[in-house]
């Protein structure tokens, strides 16, 4: 069973730059096979895809809104996936989830297709 677990996040000022960090776990499992990425919730709102990497981590792509601003990348010795975040609004608020999908294809983790969650961490952006 894979298990995902995130760290970092916090408050930070508008702006500022943050950081969210998963790592993911699983007996017997291999996730440099696995894409990985990012969603968010913001409070009344559905959850959305912000980044996600290839398992190579050659490819990203990110949503609109992180596009120019945020920075996936991951560690496969570790596995882990980083989200950076700069130049934050206060409208980036929201809890952030990581998400891992075994089929390989960013597309699939982007439609949340068999996504595997993590618990959620909260970033807020203080005005």
């Amino acid at each position: 069973q894979v298990h995902l677990v995130e760290s970092g996040g916090g408050l930070v000022q508008t702006g500022g730059s943050l950081g969210v960090s998963c790592t993911a776990s699983g007996p017997g499992q291999d996730f440099s096979d696995y894409v990985m990425g990012w969603f968010r919730q913001a409070p009344g709102k559905e959850r959305v895809w912000v980044a996600a990497t290839s398992w190579s981590g050659r490819n990203s792509i990110y949503s609109d809104s992180a596009k120019g601003r945020f920075t996936i990348s991951r560690d496969n010795a570790k596995n882990m996936v980083h989200l950076q975040m700069n130049s934050l609004k206060p409208e980036d608020t929201a809890v952030y989830f990581c998400a891992v999908q075994k089929t390989g294809v960013l597309n699939d983790l982007i439609t949340g297709r068999d996504v595997i969650w993590g618990q959620g961490i909260q970033v807020t952006v203080a005005s």
